[in-house]
């Protein structure tokens, strides 16, 4: 997923270079959003991973 994002980062600031605003600023817009995602699925999974470790141990 944060391939995904950086690729969509360098789409925007290629179409920002060549003067494409309104497609820098969807792009822009659709990589943050995947990063924003990216982290919070991140998050996710490092907190059931911790639970569970817990649990294995006891």
């Amino acid at each position: 997923m944060l391939k995904l994002a950086l690729f969509f980062l360098v789409v925007s600031l290629v179409a920002g270079l060549f003067g494409f605003g309104g497609i820098a600023s969807a792009s822009a817009g659709m990589a943050k959003i995947l990063f924003f995602i990216a982290i919070m699925l991140f998050v996710v999974f490092l907190v059931v991973a911790l639970l569970v470790g817990r649990a294995v141990m006891k």
